[in-house]
């Protein structure tokens, strides 16, 4: 299900950063980059705590391995990663 309010409920800070990065990339912002924005305090932060640690924090993989990974269940669940 994908909802509406992250397409137009940002506020205006958030519009004029999706609009650089529509405008830099050439493609509108990830879908998880507007949700974990839309609500910053409720699921934003918490989460982006989350994927920082399981990125970037201590692993016996490389930071590489585990963007190959992730890459790699985006695709299978064919998700744009």
């Amino acid at each position: 299900m994908r909802l509406a309010i992250l397409d137009s409920g940002h506020k205006l800070r958030t519009k004029a950063l999706f609009t650089m990065i529509r405008v830099v990339s050439g493609n509108p912002p990830p879908d998880v980059v507007k949700t974990l924005m839309y609500r910053p305090e409720l699921f934003g932060r918490p989460m982006s705590a989350v994927f920082q640690a399981a990125m970037r924090g201590p692993s016996e993989w490389a930071v590489a391995e585990r963007e190959i990974m992730a890459a790699f269940v985006s695709k299978t669940n064919e998700c744009e990663f």
